[in-house]
């Protein structure tokens, strides 16, 4: 009986331990099984995914594609024509501008314009979309069974106000300032070259940035260096040389925090570009109200192809202190071109024939601008009729050449864009809001004074900006050159070595042509030298004297030069120059250049306070980027 009573149970152990190895097993089958699958489908998930990221990028490099065909001639030109004629028309029945391409491996692209709006003069919205797709048989073209992904996207082509016009002093080749002491030229503003900016025998005072950049059009190419750091006044400095200087009213007001707010406000956003801070410090970006405030310095800089600093120096023996706030290199920024002077001449049409868009109602205040639905105009006195008379025709434009001039009693009048077809000699005082366009050359041949001037000082800046909205403000464009002082004085080497070669560089456009050095004793159409007037020497001689002031916003196709101050005094500059060639001269000092900073955008959809109908510069905008779907094929 023991033994059959021991064998029972041994018998029922050997059993559970087989049940339970057996069990074991098929939790260990299923966990396998289980495992393969989800290691399939997270196989199949990364190659779907890595696919579409494929496709994505595909799509991506055809959107660039078009977007660049169209930009091109755009930037070129300055003009919508070519645009219109490749882009009108399209939809998805019926694309344009389209282009095809292979990248790495076996990915493939095609995109091409599915919509195009004439917003208005100024702006077009271009609709492009574009197919990626992985060409798993190499034939060239998308099969059923291939991975493919179609993306849209928005882009904005615009004729934006133009970023020079930010600036006191801009060249488009070299910058240059030479022989000068800290007292002897004093610039409150902003200096920018779209090549090197140098600073040579002496030490200026710049209480503004400097900003050079790398250019490889320019001949010879431009490394993008600022020299040398010049002479800077402090905050407290700067204030109190302003309370004694001669035009300290027109200068920009030194940054307070009471009154334009501390950084992170919107207070501070409002003004930050408008004021003058010796110091600088790099601002964060981020959400401010609402409102995407952009990562930069602020406070004055030297900026160049090392990156962006803040420096002090406070007297020419100083050794300056540098502070490294961003170490991106400059980029150059685009200059309008002025050659056509057929959408100057249109502007002056749509000025008058759409004032809601091109004229500014009321002011600030509430209180309505006088000359608001009028055509553009210039008046001058008529001394003989004892009368203003309106020289200008209907669509605000002067057949010829014009010679203004202006008492304190008996201003120039001007009102909106106006257009002369050939050359304009200016001097005296002006009265209004508005800008000439030359055909040829504008000749400063005496000082050019506001008959109301702005005054920018004042404890509340609201205040302070409501009243100079409407004070005057002028802007002289040419197509040609910007020259000051009597030509039939002009000699070597005073003003006419720089503004002949080799002192003005030659350069190339975007589209790899070269274009030769201003010359300015070449004799163009007119027969005429380029830097003199088609007005007679005669009438030169009659009414051209020093120039000592100059109120105005000065913009030139070629060169800016000429000679100041001739008559002793020195010479006090009231405004911006901008110019593609540099060739002032100082026959008599200081040298004084304080920036209004009136023309000066307060952000990409904020005007400024006044708006001339300066030339603008292309500009292009993605605006909307649209996945419209992804099929990873069976391949």
């Amino acid at each position: 009986m023991k033994q059959t009573h021991s064998s029972r149970p041994a018998k029922k152990r050997r059993g559970a331990a087989l049940v339970a190895v057996f069990g074991l097993m098929t939790l260990l089958a299923l966990a396998g099984a289980s495992y393969v699958d989800s290691s399939t489908q997270t196989l199949r998930s990364a190659k779907r995914s890595l696919r579409e990221s494929q496709a994505t990028q595909l799509c991506e490099a055809g959107l660039q594609s078009v977007m660049r065909e169209v930009w091109r001639p755009f930037r070129s030109t300055q003009k919508f024509t070519t645009m219109q004629s490749a882009c009108a028309g399209a939809s998805i029945s019926n694309p344009r501008v389209l282009r095809s391409g292979a990248l790495a491996a076996n990915g493939r692209y095609t995109a091409g314009v599915i919509g195009y709006t004439q917003v208005n003069s100024y702006l077009s919205i271009v609709t492009i979309r574009a197919v990626g797709y992985l060409d798993a048989n190499q034939n060239g073209s998308l099969d059923s069974f291939e991975p493919v992904k179609q993306v849209d996207a928005v882009a904005r082509y615009e004729l934006s106000r133009s970023q020079v016009f930010d600036y006191t002093y801009f060249v488009n080749n070299y910058g240059w300032m030479d022989g000068f002491n800290n007292t002897q030229l004093v610039v409150n503003g902003d200096m920018r070259a779209n090549g090197n900016f140098n600073f040579l025998n002496g030490s200026p005072t710049v209480n503004g940035s400097v900003i050079a950049a790398a250019n490889d059009k320019l001949v010879p190419p431009a490394n993008g260096f600022v020299n040398i750091a010049p002479v800077k006044w402090t905050d407290v400095n700067y204030e109190s040389q302003r309370a004694g200087s001669p035009y300290g009213e027109r200068w920009r007001d030194a940054y307070n925090s009471g009154k334009h707010g501390n950084p992170g406000t919107t207070q501070f956003e409002r003004w930050r570009d408008t004021v003058f801070k010796s110091s600088a410090d790099w601002i964060q970006g981020g959400d401010v109200g609402g409102t995407y405030v952009r990562p930069a310095a602020f406070g004055t800089v030297i900026a160049d192809a090392t990156g962006t600093s803040g420096w002090q120096r406070t007297s020419t023996g100083a050794s300056p202190t540098m502070n490294l706030l961003d170490t991106k290199p400059t980029q150059e920024v685009t200059m309008p071109d002025l050659s056509d002077m057929s959408r100057y001449q249109q502007l002056s049409i749509d000025f008058k024939n759409n004032p809601a868009e091109y004229q500014k109602a009321t002011y600030g205040d509430g209180s309505p601008n006088p000359d608001y639905g009028s055509a553009p105009y210039i008046e001058v006195w008529n001394s003989t009729l004892n009368v203003y008379q309106r020289i200008t025709d209907t669509n605000g434009r002067i057949a010829g050449s014009a010679v203004l001039i202006g008492t304190s009693s008996r201003p120039i009048k001007i009102y909106g864009p106006v257009n002369v077809d050939t050359d304009v000699l200016i001097k005296g005082y002006v009265q209004g809001q508005g800008t000439v366009y030359a055909g040829r050359n504008v000749h400063i041949v005496g000082s050019v004074m506001y008959k109301n001037a702005p005054d920018f000082r004042g404890g509340d800046p609201d205040a302070v900006e409501k009243s100079v909205e409407k004070k005057d403000m002028l802007g002289l464009a040419a197509r040609g050159s910007v020259i000051t002082g009597k030509t039939t004085s002009f000699a070597f080497p005073y003003p006419l070595y720089y503004m002949t070669p080799p002192f003005t560089k030659g350069r190339y456009d975007d589209d790899g042509n070269y274009i030769p050095p201003f010359n300015a004793m070449e004799t163009d159409y007119t027969g005429r030298k380029r830097y003199q007037s088609v007005v007679s020497d005669t009438v030169m001689n009659s009414i051209a004297e020093g120039v000592n002031v100059i109120d105005a916003i000065l913009y030139t196709n070629f060169v800016g030069g000429g000679n100041l101050g001739q008559g002793g005094g020195g010479t006090t500059f009231n405004g911006t120059i901008i110019c593609k060639d540099e060739s002032l001269v100082a026959w008599s000092l200081p040298l004084r250049m304080n920036y209004d900073n009136r023309i000066r955008e307060k952000g990409p959809d904020q005007p400024p306070l006044i708006d001339l109908h300066l030339p603008r510069q292309p500009t292009l905008v993605r605006a909307t980027w649209q996945d419209r779907g992804f099929s990873p094929g069976n391949s």
